[in-house]
C-alpha cells in the first residue's frame, strides 16, 4: 500500500471535531452517536448526540438508526478505544461509519458545544489545540 493510499484510507474512516462540528453548522446529516457508558454520558457530552454505548449497538442501531445514515461515533479521547469498537459494530451492521478522533476531550477542547443533564456546559477554547483570538 502507497502513502497516499494510507493516508486516504485513514480519511474515509476518520474525522475530527472541528469537521464534525463545520458539518453540522452546515446542516448536513449525520447520525453523532456517544459510545461511552452511561456515567460518562451524564457527567458531559456533545450537544446533539445520541447515547449507545458500543456494547448495545448491534441490538439498538437497526431499530434506532436509519441503515442508509451517515454515522461517527465517539468516545472520551485519543486514549480510549471504544470509538474504534463502536465503529466497528456499526461497519458490521452495514452503516456508512467514521470514528471521531480525539473524542469528546478534543471537541470540549476546542470549545464546541456540550452539554450534561443540566442543561449547556461552559464552553473553553484550549489554545494548546486551536488558534484561539481575543
Amino acid at each position: 500500500m502507497s502513502s497516499s493510499d494510507f493516508f486516504a484510507a485513514r480519511l474515509a474512516h476518520e474525522t475530527d471535531p472541528s469537521d464534525v462540528y463545520a458539518a453540522q453548522k452546515a446542516g448536513e446529516a449525520i447520525v453523532l452517536v456517544d459510545v461511552r457508558g452511561v456515567d460518562a454520558w451524564q457527567q458531559g457530552r456533545i450537544t446533539g448526540a445520541i447515547h449507545m454505548p458500543y456494547r448495545e449497538i448491534a441490538e439498538r442501531a437497526p431499530r434506532e438508526i436509519a441503515a442508509d445514515a451517515t454515522v461517527v461515533v465517539y468516545c472520551w479521547s485519543p486514549g480510549c478505544n471504544a470509538g474504534v469498537k463502536g465503529a466497528l459494530e456499526f461497519a458490521k451492521l452495514g452503516y456508512a461509519v467514521k470514528e471521531m478522533i480525539g473524542g469528546y476531550e478534543y471537541w470540549a477542547r476546542e470549545g464546541q458545544p456540550t452539554e450534561n443533564d443540566e442543561g449547556p456546559l461552559p464552553r473553553v477554547f484550549d489554545p494548546l489545540v486551536m488558534v484561539v483570538r481575543g
